[in-house]
């Protein structure tokens, strides 16, 4: 096993990686409303960590402009095909001794020939690398093994938890199986023991990556994507997480305690307005109206300081009120922050896969 482990993301951080977002096939052909909910989050990480983002030569100086009133903010000249700096940055890893690194996984746009989600992905399969170069930290090479960092959650104490459903799709790691594949993430990861939930977050397009419904909020505490309505399709998806973890046992062979984070009460659904906003590249995935986005509150991220939760708004308000309301009770030491999230789910993700940590 790997002197290195992975800290739990509640764990301190060094800082927050994030990538500026551009492409009109996530963020639309006038991408000014996303960029305006990626600085609101730009600003809360800022209030206690220090902040890099990623930009290309043509939209440098548009980010730095973006940012400037953020005193811990970085923008580093590294392009990308989109901004989904969870998936595409480096995983990092740190040392018994406090040493860090980075692993750059091979990263195919979610799956690929098979069913990934853009045709062209060579800049996004860089970005890792890229990135530990800047910042002057070793990068490990995973390649050819497929991966992105949304896949992987982490207690920081010897067990991971990834979805059955993403990490076993034809797309990813086919000649590979599932025993291969956990055993190449207890190498890499320095973890112990392997959580394999069945299902993620209904109509995922990423096959449903596990930081879309369950995440550890502590040891032996996580929070699962859930909803009472036995007629949504999310609810047998949840209702097999919930059987599998309430029978599982963490590396340390403590049971898990499992708390119910209620998925928008409302669906939200990709309207017409919504669809003809997008230019798509050749071989791009399109959304279509009427398509129900993967919306969930378990997409939030830790800060030294905070939780970054999203807000959906509209007909989601109370919902968005109750989410606040049983994180803050989860994590009593953190301030409890919403952020409006809608145009970041739009693209195609949430606050969790715009933002990468970078442990201390």
């Amino acid at each position: 096993m790997s002197d290195y482990r992975m800290p739990a993301e509640y764990a301190p951080h060094r800082g927050t990686l994030m990538i500026w977002p551009v492409r009109p096939g996530s963020w639309g052909k006038n991408p000014a409303r996303a960029q305006e909910a990626f600085v609101r989050v730009f600003e809360a990480i800022a209030e206690s960590e220090e902040l890099y983002i990623l930009a290309g030569p043509d939209h440098l100086e548009e980010a730095r402009r973006a940012v400037a009133h953020i005193s811990r903010a970085t923008v580093l000249c590294i392009d990308s095909d989109d901004a989904w700096a969870r998936d595409v940055g480096p995983t990092f890893v740190r040392s018994a001794e406090g040493r860090l690194k980075g692993i750059s996984w091979r990263f195919n746009a979610w799956g690929g020939a098979v069913d990934g989600l853009y045709a062209d992905w060579d800049k996004d399969d860089v970005v890792a690398s890229a990135f530990c170069k800047a910042l002057d930290l070793p990068c490990e090479d995973a390649a050819p093994f497929v991966l992105e960092g949304g896949s992987i959650h982490t207690d920081g104490e010897g067990t991971a938890l990834v979805t059955e459903s993403c990490l076993l799709s034809a797309g990813r790691n086919p000649d590979m199986s599932r025993q291969e594949i956990e055993e190449e993430l207890c190498r890499r990861l320095g973890v112990q023991k392997v959580l394999w939930l069945p299902r993620g977050i209904y109509n995922d397009e990423t096959n449903e990556h596990v930081d879309n419904v369950c995440a550890f909020v502590g040891p032996t505490q996580v929070v699962l994507a859930w909803t009472d309505k036995e007629n949504d399709p999310q609810y047998a998806l949840s209702a097999a997480d919930l059987a599998y973890l309430e029978n599982a046992t963490d590396a340390k062979g403590r049971s898990l305690t499992v708390y119910k984070l209620p998925i928008p009460d409302h669906p939200i659904l990709c309207s017409e307005e919504d669809c003809a906003a997008y230019e798509f590249a050749p071989g791009e995935d399109v959304r279509t109206p009427g398509e129900r986005l993967a919306a969930s509150y378990v997409n939030f991220y830790f800060t030294n300081s905070a939780v970054l939760v999203p807000q959906f708004g509209g007909e989601n308000a109370e919902s968005d009120a109750r989410a606040l309301r049983i994180l803050q009770s989860l994590c009593p030491d953190r301030k409890v922050v919403g952020l409006p999230a809608r145009e970041i789910l739009q693209g195609g993700g949430n606050i969790h896969c715009i933002t990468q940590q970078i442990p201390q």
